[in-house]
């Protein structure tokens, strides 16, 4: 399952995730893994969930290569359970039309290793219609 957390920056997606990721903790019999734009939420986020901060993959900059990342995070590791993305739009060349492709890419990687995925996207809900079929706003 693909969960999209959707506002304007400072909304506060970024701290319900790190909530939702710091709750799941205690209750996950899998692995979490938070990929975050830098180092900032290191220690906000327990101790027990993986941290991958983007600025250490510079090269990582558009949906195709997102996508082999989040395949080289799986095969690391078979007991992930979520992963969390942060700021997906905060990468060089993703935009809000490489959405569609992108969420769909999830979706099927969710189907076929069953691990939920929740991202937060900084735009408006108007903005993203074409790209949430299958996937779940959460409020």
């Amino acid at each position: 399952m693909v969960k999209l957390l959707v506002g304007h920056k400072g909304s506060g997606k970024t701290k319900r995730m790190v909530q939702m990721a710091n709750d799941m903790v205690d209750t996950s019999s899998g692995s979490i893994v938070f990929i975050s734009k830098n180092h900032k939420l290191v220690y906000d986020l327990k101790y027990k969930i993986r941290v991958v901060c983007m600025t250490e993959y510079e090269y990582v900059t558009n949906i195709d290569e997102y996508t082999g990342f989040i395949y080289g995070i799986i095969s690391s590791d078979h007991d992930i359970e979520v992963i969390f993305i942060d700021g997906l739009l905060h990468n060089k060349d993703v935009h809000i039309p490489d959405l569609k492709e992108f969420f769909t890419r999830l979706k099927n990687i969710s189907r076929l290793y069953e691990l939920d995925f929740v991202v937060s996207v900084s735009a408006d809900l108007d903005e993203l219609t074409d790209s949430l079929e299958g996937c779940e706003i959460l409020p």
